[in-house]
């Protein structure tokens, strides 16, 4: 794999070698063998595959789920580990020398890397020391000797992979496997010598950037390519004629990019086409007819290589039907590689030569690297006209020495940095989104350049407001400002002045003015830092109740009131509902509609204001007496609101239960004096989460909402201490014995797919915005239920289980190969809805290790299912911080059912990432970023779901009830062991 690199200094990249000593070089590829008389098996697992359980492979996916190296890991590779690896715990030595067998990495403990000049153990020097989630043995992909001795500090535990099966994960997963790996595994090992393709020769071609792939697979996707053009579209490949003179058998690059985009759901955007067409470029299977190496979606000359010869016969028949059935895997292979190559092309252009679009495609990467987390987003946008693409082929190079005067500031894009200390050696790894180089004196001047655009505003010597000069002038000309931080008031007193007045607050072109947006963002996100008593407080002392005879006056007094009730209007239809749940809210919007009814007499300004300001309270007490009524028979799902009371079902240990009325928001103390006064008990009694797997949760007093928190199969049960040990799962929470298969396999993939759209929108559709934020922020900060957003997530993992149950309890290997049919069609279907989330859910069941593992299953699979179970696969690469799924929706119109998981990701990204408060402000750029991804919610719901799209057939209300009452078995071990039972280890 390839070191790709950003960098901000375009000095000459430095050819200097990691280390001193030819050991050190060694010791970097840290492989090492285990003495075979040195291992002692862990109490949890034995050390053969064929006799460990399935609690042995829950244990192992359980630990690695919670290393950050192994998240970067692909779902299925990461399944897939867990299926083969063994689990050890070590207390003795690796040794210099040995030929190993296996591949490790660290769980838990330390140990020390030692290095010998002589061999001799016992003049061994420690070069560095290995910690958890580090790994190392990947040198028994070519069998060579091992560099150094191991010697554990500490009892630790090892995950570890034989050498037949760490090879073919290697040969599937190289790319995902290179950044945990050390060099020279973890570098691409062909390719240029040059350390920095920035200045590259122009008679050089510049190997790709971040694929290790070989040329063959290049190669032959450029001729599928080609072939499939001559099939489908020869009129492409002809003679042309510009300025007098002839250019043989060439293609247009925009005629290339309109072909793709037509050819696959897999290419997203003209952009996207363009790279893919520059991994060819790049590899020489497409030319530039005057050898320009970056590839452009306009009138210019292309040529395949097989045309650069002349009378190059065509393709015969046979040659093009083989192309036929290829073109769709080259698609998808090179759609999987095409933002790479279009991101790293764009960053070797010279700054000055960026357009608009490339800076928009460099600053959406910059956005989700973790390093540049804390910085503004005008100051991304500023790295992104800046930065410098180096790409580093050779392991050990070195960027720069320990002593050196620092010029660059460097951010690596892709692969991993040693970073060494004379007499030291390698003290630490950096990988992917990290940085390094912060004190060249060239990034401080760039940070202070952007200081400069920063305006400070104080009271009494301390910063009360941080304004930053918007890059984009308003249509006046003024120059714009965009608020980083302040205290509540200050930035509430901002946005008040600064408010446009022209358009109106429900008019949705106002969403796109900087400033209403900025009012929006605090409208949304002000409950993180200023509650609703206090925000009605400051506001409503803002309107002013006296009126000036004085003309000038008079007019400033109107504009202040349009600006506090525009504000009001904005935020009300924000909160909508919840406003009924906040006392403080409705006396403060009862107040304000007495006094402006009362202005509009005199101000004819303040009389638009009037009918909007009543639909809003008496909106609140229509709700109130809707819900008072008691009605609970409604058919559609109705949103959970934190004033609702809830029927919970409470066991004890002997399974008896008792039911008690709590509200929905009620805490875990609330919950067990309720049940302690239903069973008249005396005793102290604990709050626990069973799930079906035994394993026990114990509740705090203070966690929200405690019945929004079980697991798909799990109970709530209350009992004394010392029966803790004593509580066991209840039989029904084993799941179903037998599949449901020949209840729906009759029923039409479609209407499935549809009635689990429609359920999984009204779900969708109960989610309220700050629910998002109360998940991401913590609920019990703010007193609030997130139940709608945690049944919405439940129903994903409920789909994902269905998937799995389904096929662990089918026994007959045709009907488990129809079933993954059946599952395909549903998927495809789901997409077709735009109901990304169900998408995901069945596609994440199938990569399942319970069910990728039935190999006999999938070789019976249709090729044709194949490849769109690969194309629906692909959607779901974690790489480039899920670039593939991202691209996709930015094609689809609303409504959308998004996939929530990413959704939430990426807030608490930007919520661990960067600071709440900042010398005792409100860090207001947080806020915006996190508003940002709440809006991309509040797009994919702008347009309503339209039922009449499927016409329901006659067994809709089968179908309708099948699929909202999933019964799934959720215990990963009974998963794993059924699937052993349909298809055992093969010897």
């Amino acid at each position: 794999m390839q070191n790709n690199i950003l960098k901000l200094n375009s000095d000459e990249t430095k050819q200097l070698l990691i280390g001193t000593k030819s050991t050190l070089n060694k010791a970097c590829n840290l492989t090492f063998t285990i003495d075979n008389t040195t291992v002692s098996p862990s109490m949890h697992a034995t050390l053969v595959p064929a006799e460990r359980s399935a609690e042995d492979l829950d244990i192992i996916l359980t630990r690695l789920k919670g290393f950050k190296a192994f998240q970067r890991f692909h779902p299925s590779l990461l399944l897939q580990i867990c299926s083969c690896a063994f689990y050890e715990y070590l207390g003795k030595v690796f040794r210099q020398g040995d030929i190993g067998t296996s591949w490790y990495a660290v769980l838990s403990g330390s140990l020390d890397v030692k290095v010998s000049e002589t061999a001799n153990h016992q003049d061994a020097v420690t070069i560095c020391t290995l910690g958890i989630g580090t790994a190392f043995g990947e040198s028994i992909l070519d069998n060579t000797p091992r560099h150094a001795t191991i010697v554990s500090r500490e009892t630790s535990e090892l995950l570890r992979i034989e050498q037949r099966e760490f090879k073919s994960l290697w040969e599937k997963y190289r790319q995902c496997m290179a950044g945990l790996l050390a060099p020279p595994y973890g570098a691409m090992e062909t390719g240029s010598n040059n350390d920095s393709e920035y200045n590259y020769n122009p008679q050089e071609r510049p190997h790709l950037p971040n694929y290790d792939v070989p040329s063959e697979k290049l190669q032959r996707g450029g001729k599928v390519m080609r072939n499939a053009i001559l099939s489908r579209a020869p009129h492409m490949i002809r003679d042309r004629k510009y300025h007098l003179k002839t250019y043989r058998q060439c293609c247009v690059g925009t005629e290339l990019v309109d072909w793709l985009v037509q050819q696959s759901t897999c290419v997203h955007t003209r952009s996207h086409a363009v790279g893919m067409w520059q991994v060819l470029l790049e590899e020489g299977v497409l030319n530039h007819v005057d050898q320009e190496l970056g590839f452009q979606d306009k009138y210019l000359f292309y040529r395949f290589l097989d045309d650069e010869e002349e009378h190059t016969p065509l393709p015969s028949e046979e040659e093009k039907r083989e192309s036929e059935e290829e073109l769709p895997e080259t698609i998808l292979f090179l759609a999987q590689m095409g933002p790479d190559a279009l991101l790293c092309m764009i960053l070797r252009k010279p700054p000055g030569q960026r357009t608009g679009d490339d800076l928009e495609i460099i600053y959406d990467e910059l956005v989700h690297i973790k390093a540049l987390s804390h910085l503004s987003n005008t100051v991304k946008r500023e790295l992104a006209s800046v930065l410098i693409f180096e790409s580093h082929a050779k392991a050990g190079t070195v960027l720069f020495n320990q002593g050196e005067e620092g010029t660059s500031w460097y951010i690596i894009q892709k692969g991993s940095v040693n970073v060494v200390i004379y007499g030291k050696g390698v003290v630490c790894t950096l990988h992917e989104g990290d940085d390094f180089g912060k004190l060249a004196e060239d990034n401080c001047h760039f940070l202070r350049d952007v200081e400069a655009n920063t305006v400070r505003l104080k009271e009494h010597e301390q910063a009360v407001l941080v304004l930053e000069k918007s890059p984009r002038a308003s249509s006046l000309g003024n120059i714009r400002y965009t608020v980083l931080s302040g205290t509540p008031e200050k930035i509430l007193d901002h946005f008040l002045e600064t408010m446009r007045m022209d358009t109106h607050h429900s008019d949705p072109g106002a969403s796109l003015l900087e400033a209403t947006c900025s009012v929006n963002d605090f409208v949304l996100m002000h409950c993180v830092f200023m509650p609703n008593s206090q925000f009605c407080q400051l506001l409503m002392a803002q309107y002013p109740f006296s009126l000036s005879h004085s003309q000038e006056r008079l007019e400033y007094a109107v504009t202040c009131k349009r600006r506090v009730l525009n504000l009001a209007l904005r935020w009300a239809a924000v909160h909508t509902h919840h406003l009924q749940e906040e006392p403080a809210a409705l006396i403060f919007l009862e107040e304000l509609y007495g006094s402006v009814s009362n202005d509009s007499r005199i101000l004819r300004a303040l009389k638009d204001f009037v009918p909007d300001l009543e639909k809003v309270v008496k909106l609140q007490y229509k709700v109130l007496t809707q819900f008072s009524n008691g009605d609970e028979k409604l058919v559609k799902t109705q949103p959970i609101r934190n004033c609702d009371d809830i029927l919970l079902k409470v066991y004890c240990s002997d399974h008896t239960y008792t039911t008690i009325r709590v509200a929905v928001a009620a805490t875990g103390s609330e919950v067990t004096s309720a049940v302690a006064d239903k069973l008249a008990s005396n005793d102290d009694l604990l709050l626990v989460h069973l799930s079906s797997a035994g394993e026990k949760q114990m509740l705090k007093p203070n966690d929200v909402s405690v019945f929004s928190s079980l697991s798909i199969n799990g109970r709530m049960f209350a009992c004394p201490r010392d029966q803790l040990n004593a509580l066991t799962p209840l039989p029904d929470q084993e799941g179903p014995s037998a599949g449901s298969m020949s209840s729906f396999e009759l029923m039409s993939s479609k209407d499935l797919a549809y009635q689990m759209t429609l359920y999984d929108w009204e779900l969708f559709s109960c989610v309220h915005e700050h629910e998002l934020l109360y998940h991401t922020f913590g609920r019990q900060s703010f007193r609030r239920t997130t139940a709608n957003l945690d049944l919405f997530l439940r129903r994903f993992n409920q789909v994902q289980l269905w998937v799995v149950t389904e096929v662990c309890l089918c026994g007959q290997l045709s009907k488990r190969v129809q079933l993954l049919k059946k599952f395909i069609k549903i998927a495809a279907h789901c997409r077709e809805f735009k109901n990304l989330n169900s998408f995901f859910a069945i596609i994440m069941g199938m990569s399942n290790p319970a069910v990728s593992r039935l190999t006999q299953t999938w070789e019976k699979l249709p090729s044709k299912f194949k490849k769109f179970y690969a194309e629906f696969e692909s959607m779901m690469d974690p790489s480039r911080n899920h670039r593939a799924y991202r691209l996709t929706v930015t094609k689809i119109e609303p409504p959308i059912i998004p996939f929530m998981p990413l959704l939430l990701k990426d807030m608490t990204f930007s919520h661990e990432g960067n600071k709440t408060f900042i010398d005792n402000m409100v860090n207001f750029e947080k806020m915006r970023v996190i508003a940002n991804t709440i809006r991309a919610v509040r797009q994919c719901r702008s347009q309503p779901f339209n039922p009449e799209v499927c016409q329901p057939n006659k067994n809709h209300a089968e179908v309708r009830g099948y699929v909202r009452k999933l019964c799934v078995i959720d215990k990963q071990r009974t998963l794993t062991t059924l699937s052993y039972r349909l298809e055992p280890r093969r010897t």
